[in-house]
């Protein structure tokens, strides 16, 4: 079992910056899929970036692809979301995800352990 715990949301204006990081427990953490979803009121949880366990691969939503940049560093156990060019429709709660073995995809239900979220709200 793994536990997830994100950091790094705040308030930032249209444009702007954010790094959020999510911290994992367990010694097997390279072993893990892992994925960046996020939560707007009042819709559903939607993906947003992911990187597989093995090779690395990285996989991101169109609404995200060329701003946002996922990252993974096994020897510290965590995972980021370089969130760049920051617009109003990114504001959320966003969730790190983890799933055991290979997933390279944006079903949430394909992920097995989730974190607590972090709050990103981007001003215009």
């Amino acid at each position: 079992q793994v536990q997830l715990a994100e950091s790094g949301g705040g308030l930032v204006q249209a444009g702007g910056s954010l790094r959020l990081s999510c911290a994992a427990s367990g010694r097997t953490f390279s072993s893990y899929s892992m994925g960046w979803f996020r939560q707007a009121p009042a819709k559903e949880r939607e993906f947003v970036a992911s990187v597989t366990n093995s090779l690395g691969r990285t996989y991101y939503a169109d609404s995200v692809k060329g701003r946002f940049t996922i990252s993974r560093d096994n020897a510290k156990n965590t995972i980021d979301l370089q969130m760049n060019s920051l617009k109003p429709e990114d504001t959320a709660v966003y969730y790190c995800a983890a799933r055991l073995g290979y997933v390279l995809g944006a079903r949430a239900s394909n992920y097995e352990y989730w974190g607590q979220g972090t709050q990103v709200t981007v001003s215009s």
